[in-house]
């Protein structure tokens, strides 16, 4: 059993020292611990405090083929979208795919929303649940309806930490990532999901992707988290994508219909 890729890593892109390396020592960590494959995913654009700027894609593009010309690893580009508004809209727009290669999405804080209302009844809300620790049925429905509809809109590929800081009806969502071939992430930092929430997913036909989040280079390739839950639940592995696999990506199927 081994683990081929990492999809979901962080750089310098990922502003005011949020994520500590460059591109090239991310790319290097993960050759060393023998992935073949690697995605630079920083924040979204809308992530007020570490998002990554679009004037920076160019930058970011060089630093990623520079770093395919100095180890003998494939590295995507990719970005952690953010979910920004109980609609499903997420930070990017048309003009942007055109440069992604890999799609994640996620809640996060701190993020720009599409009005002030949203704010207040998305971001704001979900904050404050999390500190209370407690998310009511009407909340948890309404971030379940933001999922669903992100998926149907956008064309992504992962679900990052799926129920951390942004509870949802973890089996409705779980239905239409099967429907839309959307993964879920079982995150090496956090598992926002339980153990039955997991199984759950499995039983709902999800395919499942191991990945890192890592902040810094020698946390790239450390998804023991991840890892743990899928000895621990006995999962198979034939619905973990990267496992002894590499997987084919939304925009590269595309590729290939077209």
């Amino acid at each position: 059993m081994a683990l081929l890729a990492d999809y979901h890593t962080h750089t310098k892109y990922s502003r005011n020292h949020h994520g500590k390396g460059t591109v090239a020592q991310n790319v290097r960590a993960a050759y060393e611990k023998g992935l073949r494959q690697i995605a630079i995913t920083d924040h979204g654009f809308n992530q007020v405090m570490f998002g990554i700027r679009r004037e920076d894609i160019p930058a970011l593009k060089r630093d990623i083929e520079d770093a395919k010309e100095r180890y003998p690893i494939d590295v995507l580009l990719g970005v952690e979208a953010n979910l920004i508004s109980s609609q499903g809209d997420i930070d990017i727009v048309e003009d942007d795919l055109k440069d992604i290669d890999i799609l994640l999405c996620g809640f996060h804080r701190l993020v720009k929303s599409t009005s002030r209302r949203e704010r207040l009844k998305f971001i704001n809300k979900n904050v404050l649940c999390e500190f209370f620790g407690h998310t009511s049925k009407k909340q948890r429905e309404i971030n379940t309806n933001a999922y669903i509809n992100a998926m149907r809109k956008y064309d992504i590929d992962i679900l990052t930490h799926l129920n951390h800081a942004c509870k949802v009806d973890v089996e409705k969502v779980a239905r239409v990532a099967k429907e839309t071939n959307t993964l879920i992430e079982l995150n090496g930092k956090r598992l926002g999901m339980t153990d039955e929430e997991i199984m759950t997913c499995y039983k709902c036909g999800c395919k499942f992707v191991i990945n890192s989040d890592a902040h810094s280079p020698n946390r790239v390739g450390d998804c023991h988290l991840g890892l743990q839950a899928v000895l621990r639940l006995r999962l198979p592995d034939s619905c973990i994508v990267n496992y002894n696999n590499i997987p084919t990506l939304k925009k590269e199927r595309q590729k290939k219909r077209s």
